[in-house]
């Protein structure tokens, strides 16, 4: 149940999506180690943003996860999600916060319940 939600200040537009949504699905699913079925990813574009007061190209992330989280797999959790935003938005690593939630099972509802 990894969840990952992005949003940036770029308007991004369908293929980028779409790139972007299954590049970090494989990522999160490999580092924290958890199947890909188990990955959402949202990624909300045009969302205004200022950082270090200014509107340049930015990016704010969240990724809540059941377990699997730590300070090793965090930092490379860090790592690989401004890579791609990098490589696929041209957002400098500089310019983008991740925060991490190690949620208790049954603070995450699916399928009408709680894990």
């Amino acid at each position: 149940m990894p969840t990952l939600n992005i949003f940036t200040n770029i308007p991004v537009d369908a293929v980028t999506c779409s790139d972007i949504l299954k590049d970090a699905t494989k990522a999160v699913a490999k580092i924290i180690g958890k199947p890909e079925s188990y990955v959402m990813i949202l990624l909300n574009s045009g969302v205004p943003i200022a950082f270090a007061g200014t509107e340049e190209p930015a990016a704010y992330g969240e990724l809540i996860s059941i377990g699997g989280l730590g300070p090793g797999v965090n930092g490379k959790l860090s790592e690989t999600i401004s890579e791609i935003l990098q490589i696929k938005l041209s957002i400098d690593s500089s310019r983008f916060y991740i925060k991490f939630y190690d949620s208790p099972r049954p603070f995450f509802g699916y399928n009408g319940s709680t894990f």
